[in-house]
């Protein structure tokens, strides 16, 4: 019976793979606005940035495509900010409120647990209409464009 329950409990912390549906989650971006992802949202794409450095290049990069780069292209840009002490949120909040683009800020270990990850990039989801991964890849916001990403 422990087997089983061990088993069950490895399928859920598996990253997600192409066909899977991408669990429903909510949180705020950087002005405190909410953020529902569900698979009726028409999100076809959520970036996921779990690095620090490389989420502040990611930053950079989005906001030179403007504030409606993201909507236009129905994405999100998911920031991992839930290992950020309480300190350092004091500053890094107002540096972020200064970008023209929506950053939703994710706060909890569990929402971020079903996203792969790839050191020194940002993981990329495309997504069905119905809100399964139908391709994944990594951007390196340091070297490529984040265009290459959207396809």
């Amino acid at each position: 019976m422990l087997g089983f329950f061990l088993l069950g409990l490895s399928a859920r912390t598996a990253p997600l793979m192409v066909g899977d549906a991408v669990p429903a989650f909510a949180a705020s971006d950087q002005h405190g606005r909410g953020f529902y992802f569900s698979s009726t949202n028409g999100t076809q794409f959520l970036l996921v940035a779990t690095e620090m450095a490389c989420g502040k290049a990611a930053n950079l990069k989005l906001a030179e495509q403007g504030a409606s780069f993201l909507e236009t292209n129905h994405a999100a840009y998911l920031m991992d900010i839930h290992t950020m002490p309480a300190v350092a949120r004091l500053f890094a909040l107002p540096k972020l409120r200064k970008y023209p683009q929506r950053i939703v800020l994710v706060e909890s270990a569990a929402t971020l647990a079903p996203f792969p990850v790839l050191a020194g990039r940002v993981t990329v989801l495309a997504l069905t209409a119905a809100g399964r991964v139908r391709k994944i890849s990594y951007w390196d916001p340091v070297t490529e464009p984040v265009t290459r990403c959207l396809d």
